[in-house]
């Protein structure tokens, strides 16, 4: 069992480092969670307003910082024009006037959002903006490096439960990549002999395990093995979305339905189940 460091150790970090080096009395942030920005790292507050609040996509300037992917700022919060107010409340009450926002993005998905305030209308020129740019590329950075170390250890994790980790790690690897690859091809051509094709060698990469349970295979859908083949490589539902052009909920309920046919619990079980059962390498 491998744990991740807690990424609220990062956002801290962050936070504090924006209020240094960009020289605002207040900054705060936090992580985007399904749709939604809690906010839960804050520095230089006078009240608890802002604390655990969720910013919704779209709605106020940080809802529309993860939804452009772009730094945003308003000198003048209360009179501004171009955000919505939806939080108002909670923001003027901290006495919050002039604020900027910046997304942290990895690899196109933005995991959260960083603020610098002031309780007075200041000038937010571009060398704050570019110090607050620059500490969320850092932590988008750290987030990133964190994600490809969780994604080799969920494998070596995978490769260690189907009994296969005696095969050279380095090949296991590059098949199980090379099949989700394969399936991630097929499911996006429309000509259906080059996908009969690339499904056959997907099939010959599955039966490369050493180790499958005798009987017969549950009878997995084409595309819960596409999501499936994701998930087997550390893939988020974010990412495996992003990578077969689905929705982040079409991915959850194939997965949902192969937990079900493979009678598991968890992502994880459902993985090593499908490679005992020869569906996956």
């Amino acid at each position: 069992m491998y744990l991740r460091p807690d990424d609220g150790d990062a956002f801290r970090q962050a936070v504090r480092v924006v209020r240094q080096r960009a020289d605002v009395p207040v900054a705060f942030g936090g992580q985007v969670s399904e749709g939604s920005l809690h906010l839960s790292e804050l520095v230089g507050v006078r009240t608890a307003a802002l604390k655990n609040l969720q910013v919704r996509a779209e709605a106020g300037l940080g809802g529309q910082v993860m939804t452009s992917r772009r730094p945003g700022k308003v000198s003048d919060y209360r009179s501004a024009l171009t955000i919505s107010h939806d939080y108002d409340v909670p923001v003027l009450a901290e006495g919050i006037c002039s604020v900027a926002a910046a997304p942290v993005t990895v690899r196109g998905c933005v995991r959260g959002v960083i603020y610098g305030a002031a309780r007075g209308v200041v000038p937010l020129g571009d060398r704050m903006i570019d110090t607050m740019v620059d500490a969320t590329r850092r932590l988008a950075g750290e987030l990133a490096v964190r994600d490809e170390v969780d994604r080799r250890l969920q494998l070596l994790d995978a490769v260690d439960a189907d009994r296969t980790a005696l095969r050279d790690s380095v090949a296991i690897e590059e098949v199980r990549e090379l099949h989700a690859e394969f399936r991630a091809i097929a499911q996006g051509l429309d000509d259906t002999a080059l996908r009969d094709r690339l499904h056959r060698a997907c099939e010959r990469l599955a039966h490369l395990s050493d180790s499958k349970d005798v009987g017969d295979p549950p009878a997995l859908s084409p595309r819960e093995l596409d999501v499936l083949s994701q998930i087997a490589l550390g893939c988020s539902n974010a990412e495996t979305a992003r990578r077969l052009s689905l929705q982040p909920e079409t991915v959850k309920a194939y997965l949902r339905s192969a937990m079900r046919k493979l009678d598991v619990h968890t992502r994880h079980e459902a993985v090593v189940a499908a490679r005992r059962r020869g569906a996956l390498p």
